[in-house]
């Protein structure tokens, strides 16, 4: 009688870029695999913004993780949170009971890096998940149906104040958009609007905007925000924000209605918890294998990893470098169960790219730099060939197309009444 050998069991943490990528490259391995996520399904986070500014719908950037992998017959997909990994006795605890696992991948991903300030955890808005984006999406439109009826115009101003913090990509891309959707959209849906009360203020602490881009790249972002009445401010750093008055270090207030706080992530808060050594961020330290120290079974990816490059500087927190990684620990893991030796992960960089709102954007690809309508029409294939699903290609294709011709954006509909202690 021939007894079934029973298969390593590998379990991943987490369906964004690097978990997804893990699970689809395990599926030719001897293995069997288990992928927990809190959400059913995977986001294109680089496009969360368009679903805050009312250019797309939340379905059309996200996709059903078992839609995905239903054809992957060593996979089983599992909705629930994990709370805690103990890595002695390979358990991992969640609202829905315990795993064991073999072998182990965390793609936990980060969360928004408040620094510790909670008046701006309590009163800004952040943009990490679909629920951020469509409260930001539900304000925006909701600040200018208060301003349509508020006859005081110091009130009405305060209304039309859109402060946006941090110049990274999500920053610029958010202040792009905005001042977009407010002079293209909303002007023509409030004919009364007076866009001289208007103000998109983009915030950043040190002196220039994309700093991982070239800095003739920069400049420009700079310029094509300014074109669209975007305001940059350099040389500021947030102390405070109570929902009506941002406070700057050194005693400058600006009143405002609106915050949304893109100034950087960390690590999830589930490393915090793993026992492990922490760099900045609260990056766990992972050896040049991508394995946890002391726990050659563990294997950590993408934002919650603490890897350096060549040049002695943390590789960033951007999908490209999760999915590089996600197919290296595969690899690695496969090596493992095949007794062969590991091999040091290197990160190739093919570049970065950001999107300022119509026919503009600047994209540096290796060694060629590109601004302008160029760059845009580069941001667009890229973005959308990186979509999962072909509906979803194609549904974001004719909405962009749609919104180029007639200069609408389609998602404005205020499902709810926003309260005003409703928490951001």
């Amino acid at each position: 009688m021939k007894h079934k050998i029973q298969q390593p069991h590998v379990v991943i943490i987490g369906a964004g870029f690097g978990g997804l990528r893990a699970a689809k490259a395990l599926a030719d391995a001897a293995v069997q695999v288990t992928l927990i996520d809190r959400y059913n399904y995977h986001l294109f986070q680089p496009l969360l913004y368009q679903v805050a500014t009312a250019g797309l719908s939340a379905d059309e950037i996200a996709y059903p993780v078992r839609g995905i992998l239903q054809k992957q017959k060593n996979l089983n997909f599992r909705l629930a949170e994990v709370s805690r990994v103990n890595l002695e006795k390979k358990k991992i605890i969640t609202n829905q009971g315990e795993f064991s696992y073999d072998h182990l991948i965390l793609a936990v991903g980060s969360e928004t890096n408040f620094f510790g300030n909670q008046t701006l955890a309590q009163n800004s808005f952040s943009l990490k998940n679909l629920t951020d984006a469509e409260k930001i999406r539900s304000h925006i439109l909701y600040q200018f149906e208060k301003a349509a009826m508020e006859k005081d115009l110091e009130k009405r101003k305060n209304l039309y104040r859109f402060v946006i913090v941090g110049g990274g990509p999500t920053g610029v891309e958010m202040a792009g958009a905005i001042s977009e959707l407010i002079r293209l959209v909303l002007k023509k849906d409030f004919p009364n609007l007076n866009t001289e009360e208007v103000e998109v203020i983009l915030v950043e602490a040190i002196d220039r905007l994309l700093p991982h881009l070239d800095k003739s790249l920069s400049t420009a972002a700079m310029h094509a925000l300014q074109k669209k009445g975007v305001q940059v401010q350099f040389g500021k750093v947030v102390e405070s924000y109570d929902g009506e008055v941002v406070r700057f270090q050194g005693g400058e207030k600006l009143p405002a209605a609106t915050l949304i706080w893109a100034a950087g992530v960390h690590a999830a808060n589930l490393v915090d918890h793993l026992g492990v050594e922490q760099a900045s961020l609260k990056q766990a330290r992972v050896l040049p294998t991508l394995q946890i120290p002391d726990y050659p079974d563990v294997f950590l990816i993408g934002d919650a990893a603490y890897v350096e490059d060549k040049e002695g500087k943390p590789l960033p927190m951007v999908a490209p470098v999760a999915m590089q990684q996600a197919e290296h620990a595969v690899s690695n893991l496969k090596a493992m169960l095949n007794g062969e030796p590991l091999e040091p992960f290197e990160y190739k960089d093919l570049g970065s790219m950001a999107t300022i709102g119509r026919n503009q954007a600047v994209a540096q690809l290796g060694r060629f730099r590109f601004r302008g309508f160029l760059a845009w029409l580069i941001w667009l294939f890229v973005h959308l060939m990186q979509l999962v699903g072909f509906r979803n290609r194609m549904v974001v294709l004719l909405n962009w197309a749609w919104e180029y011709i007639s200069y609408d954006r389609a998602v404005r509909l205020l499902k709810s009444t926003p309260c005003e202690s409703e928490e951001r």
